[in-house]
């Protein structure tokens, strides 16, 4: 993990890990707001729109899980609208909404706000990784300081993790995003750049995403005849 700064208090001593001190990070997520018949439409297709907005919803509170305790700062972006009450703490995660016509354009514009805002080491996440953990995205932001941008490869193509330290809108133009081109389009714009991959993970977007994990068990549907 790096170096290890040790900070004083007067009953107890905390060690901070030294990529955490050393600069301004930021975590940014991506989330849709849980709305039923838009979530998960590709899921919803085969389990209906009623089990997907529920497992929809078991996808935000593991990712408000894995980081509301980070030593970052966090800031959600939502969808269509900001929801003062909801499962994301305002007194631990700033609020802030989504901008742009399409995937691309929306994480760009998160990631531009970030850097103007002062702060130089992002990682980005969405909200629809059950296989993610506190640890992935702390590797992220420890590996993201020796290298010029951080990408978590997803099993369908896509990626379900970037990292930066400066604006690069090229990452953020041309892609068929949602499908399986949008990793190894990336990879191809971040060419001659020092890139740092964390393990391959799998995203919830369809039926067979859920089928081995036990959180879902009680939305998979019986195909027996």
């Amino acid at each position: 993990m790096g170096q290890v700064v040790t900070q004083c208090r007067k009953d107890l001593l905390i060690q901070t890990p030294y990529f955490l001190t050393a600069s301004r990070n930021l975590l940014l997520i991506l989330a849709r707001n849980p709305v039923l018949g838009k979530c998960k439409t590709r899921l919803a297709a085969k389990i209906g729109d009623h089990a997907a907005l529920e497992v929809y919803k078991i996808l935000l509170e593991h990712t408000v899980d894995i980081t509301k305790d980070l030593p970052c700062a966090k800031q959600v972006y939502y969808s269509e609208q900001i929801i003062d009450i909801d499962v994301w703490d305002s007194g631990l995660f700033e609020k802030k909404l989504q901008h742009g016509a399409d995937l691309g354009q929306r994480m760009q514009d998160a990631f531009q706000k970030g850097f103007k805002e002062g702060y130089t080491n992002i990682v980005l996440i969405g909200s629809d990784m059950y296989d993610l953990s506190k640890d992935d995205i702390l590797q992220a932001f420890d590996k993201l300081q020796e290298n010029d941008a951080m990408l978590g490869p997803a099993l369908d193509g896509g990626y379900y993790l970037l990292g930066l330290k400066q604006l690069m809108p090229a990452v953020f133009e041309n892609k068929n995003w949602g499908t399986a081109s949008v990793f190894e389009s990336t990879m191809k714009d971040l060419q001659g750049l020092k890139v740092g991959l964390l393990a391959e993970k799998n995203d919830i977007d369809r039926y067979e995403d859920i089928l081995n994990i036990p959180a879902f068990k009680p939305f998979l549907i019986d195909l027996r005849p």
